[in-house]
């Protein structure tokens, strides 16, 4: 399959399944410290170093995510050679991300911002989780914020991607429109390399 031509490709085994499998219980126990300092009042609910939890207003509310953990941050670098192969573009890094989806999240239909114009959602473990993909490039959302999103009644279904733990979408997050539905699992594991 060809980026330039479908604006995405996965990657199978993008890094072992041992690797992804320490990666995500590394960043369980990230959210277990963090949990026990918040608990202990040794940290404030906004000092976000060790992570956070998103808000009402965040695109996943009350579920555990981290900006630019450095092992989230080494791993881009490690995949940075493999996503400019598959893409045929030099890629500067932007940030990472990382979080743990709960049982009942939904990630609503959107594309993202210019810093994540050459995205990535690699799977560390946890349940199964399609993410889906649009791949005409068209703008099917009629109105939408973070948390809510009315999508045009004849809308493509996407495309349906299914990620093992150290597989790895890359895509055009500017580009194509992407979501999850109704997560029924416990938990799931995603770091986003953009």
């Amino acid at each position: 399959m060809s980026f330039k031509k479908n604006k995405y490709v996965v990657i199978k085994q993008a890094i072992s399944k041992d690797m992804a499998t320490f990666i995500y219980n590394y960043f369980l126990m990230k959210k277990q410290v963090y949990d026990t300092c918040l608990k202990q009042r040794f940290i404030s609910p906004y000092e976000v170093l060790l992570g956070e939890y998103e808000g009402d207003e965040g695109q996943i509310p009350h579920t555990y995510s981290c900006y630019s953990d450095i092992a989230m941050e080494t791993l881009m670098l490690k995949c940075q050679p493999i996503m400019e192969k598959i893409t045929g573009l030099k890629l500067t890094p932007a940030y990472t991300f990382a979080r743990i989806y709960k049982h009942g999240d939904i990630l609503h239909r959107h594309k993202d911002r210019f810093s994540c114009e050459i995205s990535t959602t690699m799977n560390l473990g946890g349940d199964p989780w399609p993410i889906y993909l649009d791949p005409t490039g068209s703008n099917n959302i009629l109105s939408g914020s973070e948390t809510t999103t009315i999508v045009k009644p004849k809308a493509p279904k996407g495309i349906k991607v299914d990620l093992k733990p150290g597989d790895m979408l890359v895509y055009s997050g500017c580009e194509l429109e992407h979501w999850r539905n109704k997560f029924k699992g416990k938990e799931c594991i995603q770091a986003f390399l953009h």
